[in-house]
């Protein structure tokens, strides 16, 4: 049976708990690993190299560019944000699941270069929960809720993209149903030719 793993690009709006949601998730399944990308901005306490985050150089990083070794990248608050390649291949060729939390349009750029990636779509149980979720950080200008708010109302619109849509409104069901996702599609035809030939189908 399939034996790879698998490259899973997850997105969904600012307040919707996708990052307590994979957390859960790494907690549950220790074959997810987040990706991690590579980045011009400076460490900051704690961070780790090669764990945080893999710290460039502003040359460093447009030689990756130019060489073809990021899978996607963006240009964000005069710093540069990317995924490298190598570190998501071969990881996933030692049977490892990739996850990638992306914003919509990196999604898409995924799943162009990856046919056989997983996209998948995380959504609050309604828009009114979004905001008071946001609210209830207390880290927000009533001027950036409205904006995250009006981002996450355009985000949504890219959903017919997506491979699945999950309801985050119960933490430990989102998290059985990407569970879920994940052996469904380690059981897709597609993904068990091996298997097919040993058995002459």
């Amino acid at each position: 049976m399939f034996q790879g793993g698998l490259l899973v690009v997850i997105s969904a709006p600012s307040g919707t708990g996708k990052g307590t949601l994979i957390k859960r998730l790494q907690e549950k399944n220790s074959n997810i690993k987040l990706s991690v990308s590579a980045t011009t901005r400076k460490p900051r306490e704690g961070e780790v190299e090669g764990q945080s985050y893999f710290f460039k150089t502003p040359d460093e990083f447009k030689k990756m560019i130019e060489n073809d070794e990021l899978i996607e990248w963006v240009e964000y608050c005069d710093n540069f944000y990317g995924t490298p390649k190598k570190y998501i291949e071969e990881t996933i060729r030692q049977g490892f699941d990739v996850f990638l939390e992306l914003e919509v349009e990196g999604a898409q750029k995924i799943k162009s270069k990856y046919p056989d990636s997983v996209l998948l779509f995380i959504l609050p149980p309604s828009f009114e929960e979004l905001r008071r979720r946001i609210e209830g950080r207390n880290t927000e200008a009533p001027e950036m809720i409205l904006k995250r708010m009006d981002k996450a109302r355009k985000e949504v619109t890219f959903i017919n993209n997506y491979d699945y849509v999950i309801v985050n409104d119960d933490i430990s069901k989102a998290v059985d149903d990407i569970s879920s996702i994940l052996v469904a599609e380690k059981l897709r035809v597609k993904r068990n030719n091996d298997i097919l030939k040993v058995l002459g189908i």
